[in-house]
């Protein structure tokens, strides 16, 4: 079931939304697609960080 919820954005913020649907793409589709590439983003700026910080044992073969 899909919810109809509304989000206030500025008209140039509407625009680049906009520019960057791809043809016959919803909002709610683009919106997904954008939040999946963030919490990917993320994942790897954390396994980054966990790379260069961490503390790792060798472990016997």
């Amino acid at each position: 079931m899909i919810a109809t919820k509304r989000i206030a954005v500025t008209e140039e913020v509407w625009a680049e939304l906009s520019k960057l649907r791809e043809p016959g793409e919803t909002f709610s589709q683009l919106l997904s697609r954008m939040v999946e590439r963030e919490k990917e983003g993320r994942l790897i700026e954390h396994l980054k960080k966990i790379a260069d910080e961490g503390e790792f044992v060798e472990m016997p073969l």
